[in-house]
């Protein structure tokens, strides 16, 4: 099977090997798959540098990706849009950051999920603003936003922002109908502008959820802002490629203005990489799905059989937070380490007790971690 296939990135200075280099830790810890980019992105691509001129490109004349944009949302989601409403950002975190530069004064708060991923848990005070965390509790076996502590926030005037991540990252849930339906009357009735970064909603694995754009929702008049890419489903993160969907013009405007001079546009060979991706790559993305689902069922039955680890399944991404409090030990992060598997830290994230293992890897070296973890 493809997503079998063993490749060794040791030489291609990849950031997640490069953590490791010289050691027996097998990495598992930053967000990208090892699995090989579907052949028609690499065609696209190849295609691409044959032409020989990678000069300045401006992304919205880039008609055919644009289009492929409104394509695939309307596709995957029943979401139509309108190229216009797409902004080009070279990566949901400088996106994330222009939002707090360009909707915040110095001093104004912004509220997070927790826990989160370190750039997004970063950039309020990047950006001489005040963070307002909003923790994630288990309720029936799944982990949800604390919707009483978001609404209790939200009522603080200098509340001006909320920046979640659907599905949520570490987590990995995804929100449901009533829980958007609760977060967009909260910021509704607040006044407190949502930022939503949607770049693993293409990776959901529970069959029974379905990820709704947050600028889909009608109640928000298109003052919303939709963070989304290619980059994590089709593993070409390293390509710096990814857009907002802002529908709403004047927040569309301000968004650019405090992008200008900052933010360089999004590299050519991207661009070929999403259009191929959303054009060309259905099957491939489907097959994907499968081979992560059965990761899942693996990995969430292997961990769970470990005294000490719990696990509750994700609904989507490649992620899976570790409850690793019943081991009894200070650092779960050294515990693993010293076991020869190098997961995400959970105290990056915000909670000590916890480490993010990535499962987006072939089987055998999914095998190959629990082996070691179980040794």
């Amino acid at each position: 099977m493809l997503f079998d296939q063993i490749i060794d990135r040791k030489p291609t200075y990849a950031f997640k090997w490069e953590k490791y280099n010289g050691t027996d830790v097998l990495p598992m810890w930053i967000a990208d798959t090892e699995f090989k980019c579907a052949q028609p992105i690499l065609d696209a691509l190849h295609a691409r540098t044959e032409h020989g001129l990678l000069g300045y490109t401006v992304p919205a004349h880039h008609t055919a990706v644009n289009q492929a944009v409104v394509d695939w949302l309307s596709r995957q989601y029943d979401w139509q849009i309108s190229p216009d409403w797409i902004v080009w950002t070279p990566g949901v975190v400088p996106a994330f950051n222009i939002v707090c530069k360009a909707y915040c004064q110095p001093g104004d708060k912004v509220m997070v999920q927790t826990p989160n991923y370190p750039p997004l848990l970063a950039a309020p005070k990047i950006n001489g603003l005040e963070r307002v965390d909003i923790g994630t509790v288990a309720i029936d076996g799944r982990w949800t936003i604390d919707l009483a502590e978001l609404e209790k926030q939200a009522a603080d005037p200098a509340c001006k922002l909320f920046i979640v991540c659907n599905p949520m990252n570490p987590v990995g849930s995804v929100f449901s109908e009533h829980e958007l339906q609760r977060i967009t009357e909260i910021c509704q009735q607040n006044d407190v502008l949502l930022c939503s970064d949607e770049i693993h909603c293409d990776l959901i694995l529970d069959e029974k959820a379905k990820h709704i754009p947050a600028g889909k929702i009608s109640e928000f008049n298109g003052k919303v802002i939709t963070l989304m890419a290619a980059s994590k489903t089709f593993n070409v993160a390293g390509l710096g490629t990814s857009f907002a969907i802002i529908e709403d013009a004047k927040t569309r405007v301000e968004f650019n203005n405090a992008a200008r001079g900052i933010m360089p546009w999004v590299t050519v060979l991207g661009l070929e990489a999403t259009l191929a991706a959303f054009t060309q790559c259905d099957q491939w993305h489907a097959e994907l799905l499968q081979y992560l689902r059965a990761n899942l069922d693996y990995l969430e039955q292997e961990i769970n059989s470990i005294d000490g680890l719990t696990l509750l399944r994700p609904q989507g991404t490649f992620l899976a937070w570790i409850d690793c409090s019943g081991l009894g030990v200070e650092n779960p992060q050294k515990y693993f380490e010293d076991k020869g598997v190098g997961p995400s830290p959970g105290i990056d994230f915000g909670d000590k007790n916890f480490v993010r293992i990535n499962f987006g890897c072939p089987r055998s070296q999914l095998e190959q971690a629990i082996a070691r973890l179980k040794a």
